[in-house]
């Protein structure tokens, strides 16, 4: 079956080597067995290229796939080998990244809103509010399309996963970023057009080849999440965490596009998320998260870690363009890097 996008450019040995493998429709081959293991070696999986890269390639064959790529490799046990190596880097990185996890006897919507009240990350939509360029934002819309074009699809993965209050919970949340039914009202359909009002290709990963590894990292914890049992209740803490910090930040990125001239319709992403995730909270964090902790206390634990890692990971990517763009440069992968 054709895919829906071609697969990206190699940044490394390894995405390199699945590049030449993928379209050859043969198993896996040593030189990508090598290449693997030698990945993840790397002193800094989150921000490794080829590894991040890589992983994403692994995880999208679950997704839409690629153009040229047969969907038999969806479950190829060399590819799953291949991949369970990176995810291994990837969830060790995670937990040096959040440190240990403190759970209390509090109810778990409270330890949820006191790890989100504990971060304390750089504000990207305070800074594209009140300073942001037509050319940042651009780069930011660039970064963030690896996810919102996927919008739910990580977190959706768990629905299958939990039962009861918990699950008609996130059904109810998914639902609305589904939009209700309506296929023109779809958070991501949302955003494609205002990535086409911008000026970017809304192609369903038109825009890989520009995103460095911290925006890969991002929605590679998510499907890191959504695809383990292991990791369900984190993918619950991660949803959490997300509904619960993106009312505001999406009331001020509004801001920032009628700063710089665009039209209410251009910001329609955002006024869906600044009135949908204000309710969303507690049905995320009371509801969802709630029930499911208490048909299983052992899980809280890791519904903050899911929550702890949606904060940290998206503030390497903060921390990634502010730093840029203090610097005077540009926060994309340019064709020099790629070379590289």
């Amino acid at each position: 079956m054709i895919g829906s996008m071609r697969l990206p450019k190699p940044r490394g040995p390894l995405s390199a080597a699945l590049r030449a493998d993928l379209p050859a429709g043969r198993s896996v081959s040593a030189a990508t067995r090598s290449a693997a293991t030698l990945a993840a070696r790397t002193p800094d999986p989150l921000a490794d290229e080829d590894l991040q890269l890589s992983l994403a390639i692994c995880y999208e064959l679950h997704y839409r796939g690629f153009d040229d790529v047969d969907d038999g490799w969806e479950w190829d046990p060399g590819l799953l080998a291949v991949r369970a190596l990176l995810e291994e880097r990837h969830t060790a990185a995670l937990h040096e990244l959040v440190g240990a996890v403190d759970v209390t006897d509090a109810p778990v919507d409270e330890q949820l809103a006191a790890v989100v009240a504990a971060d304390d990350g750089p504000s990207l939509s305070g800074y594209l509010a009140k300073r942001g360029t037509l050319e940042q934002w651009r780069e930011y819309l660039t970064l963030r399309s690896v996810y919102h074009l996927k919008e739910g699809d990580p977190h959706t993965w768990a629905i299958p996963r939990i039962s009861g209050r918990a699950k008609a919970a996130m059904v109810e949340i998914q639902a609305d970023e589904y939009g209700g039914g309506a296929a023109g009202r779809m958070h991501s359909e949302l955003f494609a057009g205002l990535l086409r009002d911008l000026g970017l290709d809304d192609g369903y990963g038109a825009l890989w080849d520009d995103a460095p590894a911290v925006t890969f990292a991002s929605v590679n914890t998510m499907s890191l999440f959504g695809l383990h049992r292991r990791w369900r209740a984190a993918c619950l803490g991660h949803l959490a965490a997300v509904e619960m910090t993106s009312s505001e930040p999406s009331r001020r990125y509004a801001l920032g596009l009628r700063r710089l001239g665009f039209p209410p319709a251009t910001s329609v992403f955002y006024h869906e998320h600044v009135e949908a995730d204000a309710v969303h909270e507690q049905i995320a964090s009371v509801d969802m998260c709630g029930a499911l902790v208490a048909d299983d206390p052992a899980l809280t634990a890791d519904v903050l870690f899911g929550a702890r890692c949606a904060l940290a990971v998206d503030g390497l990517t903060a921390v990634h363009l502010l730093g840029a763009w203090e610097a005077g440069r540009s926060g994309l992968r340019t064709d020099d890097a790629l070379a590289a």
